[in-house]
């Protein structure tokens, strides 16, 4: 993983931890429901985006590697890898 991506995933997920740590607390004072629901959403769409950050740097450095430099049985494991995960999004 490049860098640059590596240190933003990280602080997104510090935020997102934040996050959670206040969803337990709205939890833990009996919140509205409603609300706990739009945080749970919030949470969910900030760990889409961080999934969508790797997902782009993969196949910009990983899979863009295997097709230029690799063999072919190399490109087609990164394209199986590829399509498994994105058949689990």
């Amino acid at each position: 993983m490049q860098q640059a991506v590596k240190e933003s995933c990280r602080k997104r997920l510090k935020r997102i931890e934040g996050q959670v740590r206040g969803l337990v607390k709205m939890l833990d004072e009996d919140r509205y429901c409603i609300d706990v629901i739009t945080q749970v959403s919030a949470v969910r769409a900030a760990l889409k985006r961080v999934e969508d950050e790797v997902l782009k740097d993969h196949v910009a450095h990983c899979v863009d590697h295997a097709i230029s430099a690799g063999s072919r049985d190399q490109q087609r494991q990164k394209i199986t890898e590829l399509m498994v995960v994105l058949g689990k999004m």
